[in-house]
């Protein structure tokens, strides 16, 4: 059986979750391998550089760490993988294998839908009113956070970077 590349299985298009959005363009199974998250390996520190939250209106980076010290910056030399949004209930997951993340199937995905992963956003300290703007979610799912970032009852948990997290580690 031949694998499909991740040009036959999505397509990049307007969404209404926030600016472009992937799509699948045929059925996707449960647990497949979609798509890897690529472009420049960067350290934490120029990622904090090219990207000040707190000056941001909205927040828009295509960062992705690695660990805590290297992350992808898919807006240099990235792929459609970018353009996978946010949802407090996704249909995929990314998940960080020897170094790298890839996208995969959380369920079985129709032709059409769009395809989505909880950023699971981190901030350090304490939380801040501003965020709730900055953070924001738009996912319009049922059980919307309202909040790309990662939630932790009653309060927002703290973390050791700012980041986007490969929230599972594929054995």
């Amino acid at each position: 059986m031949r694998t499909l590349s991740h040009q036959e299985l999505i397509v990049v298009r307007p969404s209404s979750i926030h600016g472009s959005g992937v799509y699948a363009a045929k059925p996707i199974k449960k647990g497949t391998k979609i798509i890897e998250y690529v472009g420049e390996r960067i350290s934490s520190e120029e990622a904090d550089r090219r990207y000040d939250d707190d000056a941001m209106e909205t927040h828009h980076t295509f960062l992705f760490y690695i660990d805590e010290d290297t992350c992808i910056d898919a807006a240099t030399g990235g792929n459609e993988a970018r353009f996978i949004n946010h949802s407090c209930q996704p249909n995929c997951v990314a998940y960080l294998e020897r170094g790298r993340i890839f996208i995969y199937a959380l369920k079985s995905i129709a032709k059409g839908q769009e395809l989505t992963y909880d950023y699971a956003y981190t901030r350090e300290g304490d939380y801040e009113p501003s965020w709730s703007e900055l953070y924001a979610c738009r996912c319009g799912a049922v059980n919307c956070r309202g909040t790309i970032l990662q939630i932790e009852e009653p309060a927002l948990k703290p973390a050791a970077r700012k980041r986007e997290s490969a929230r599972q580690a594929r054995g």
